[in-house]
Formats: C-alpha cells, structure tokens, sequence
C-alpha cells in the first residue's frame, strides 16, 4: 500500500526525473554513436596513429569505472580549466558533464559494437564499391554502414538499456535523474524509505523491460530478414 501511495503523492517529481533520465539517455547514446562511427572507423584504419587513438580510447574507458570518469570530467577537468574562465555552470552544469561522461563511455562501447557490425559485413561489399570509383568514406556511408546498422540494432538497443541504468551513477554530480529523485524524497520521508526504493527500481524495470522487449523484436525481424 505504501508504494501506491508514494506514486500518488510523488508522481510529478517521477515523472519530471523520469523525463531528465530519457533525455540524458537518448543525448548520450546520440553522442555516442557518433563517437562510435568515427572510432571504429579508426580501429579498421590502416593509418597508425588513428588505429593508436581509438585503441587507446576504449581501452582507458573501458578500463576504468564510470563513477571515476563522472567525477574527473566534473571536478578534474572543472579545476583544471577554472583559471581559463572555464566553468561547468556556464554550460549547462551537471547536466552538461553528466551527459559527456556518459557519451564517452558509451562510446567506447559503441565503438566496438560498430566495429563488431562493420566486420560482419562481406568484405567483398567495399571491395564492389571501391571498384566503382567510391572513395573509403563514401562507400562506408552507403554501402558498409546501411547494412552494418541491421545487424548492430539489437546490440545498439541493449546499450542504450545500459546506458539508461548508468544515468544512475551521474546522481553523485547533482543530477535529479530517477536515483537522486528518490535520495531526495528518501531523505525527507525516513518512514516511506523501502516504498521509495521500490518505486525507483519499477520505473527502471518498466523502462528496460520495454526496451528489451523492443530488442527482441528487433532481433526476431532481422533474423527473419536473413533467412530470405
């Protein structure tokens, strides 16, 4: 009953939260995926030092916790660049460096599931195309990518399920996502503190059980695509 009654008395707080939670997921993964494009672009790049980036790049994201990243963006760099003028509040606040970590982050990752759907592809497609005359670039945004994306998709919507989960790390920046909506209410409801959690971990469940749900329908039709 408890958790029915925190959904009635604090819906509009959930809802605004639930709101900055989608927006910050889907401005990330956005980010992210241009990250991705271009550093799994590096990774299949015969030039060496494109190839050292983008290795270099997802082996420090990858090896380090987002936590440790959230907090060098927001206090590293915001002290380090303070006596430039710099300063996160001119640009957006938490919201700004929160939604970078996570770009970053999740753009590492992005990076390889790209790079997984590029290598997927028959290799003799670049090949036909750059035997048209298509330049490396021209032939990956419409040849190699097109068809990359389709086996990518279900493993796109699964990042952006965890990447949605991660917003709950940027909290510790200030960030009223879904976790700091519930902290705050936690805090000034002491005897409502189980129902509150409760109702943090439904909106999250509700949330990457649809998109779940989405992936596999996804993987279902390209599944059923491949078999024509």
């Amino acid at each position: 009953m408890n958790v029915i009654n925190v959904l009635i008395k604090y819906h509009p707080s959930f809802i605004t939260a639930l709101i900055l939670t989608t927006k910050v997921s889907i401005v990330s993964l956005l980010f992210a995926s241009v990250l991705g494009i271009v550093f799994s672009i590096f990774k299949i790049s015969k030039i060496f030092v494109l190839n050292k980036i983008a290795n270099i790049y997802v082996e420090i994201i990858r090896g380090t916790p987002l936590m440790v990243q959230v907090f060098i963006i927001y206090y590293g760099f915001g002290q380090i660049l303070s006596p430039f003028g710099f300063s996160w509040k001119n640009i957006g606040g938490a919201f700004t460096a929160g939604t970078l970590s996570l770009s970053l982050n999740a753009g590492a990752y992005m990076t390889e599931i790209i790079r997984g759907g590029i290598a997927a592809v028959d290799i003799g497609q670049m090949e036909a195309a750059r035997s048209l005359g298509l330049s490396f670039m021209k032939s990956m945004k419409k040849i190699i990518l097109p068809q990359a994306l389709k086996i990518m998709l279900p493993s796109i919507i699964n990042q952006f399920i965890i990447s949605l989960k991660d917003t709950s790390i940027v909290s510790v920046i200030g960030i009223r996502e879904i976790t700091m909506n519930g902290k705050i209410i936690a805090a000034n409801s002491s005897s409502l503190v189980m129902a509150i959690w409760i109702v943090v971990a439904l909106f999250y469940f509700i949330i990457c059980s649809t998109l779940s749900y989405l992936a596999k329908i996804a993987e279902k039709r390209l599944a059923y695509e491949n078999k024509k």
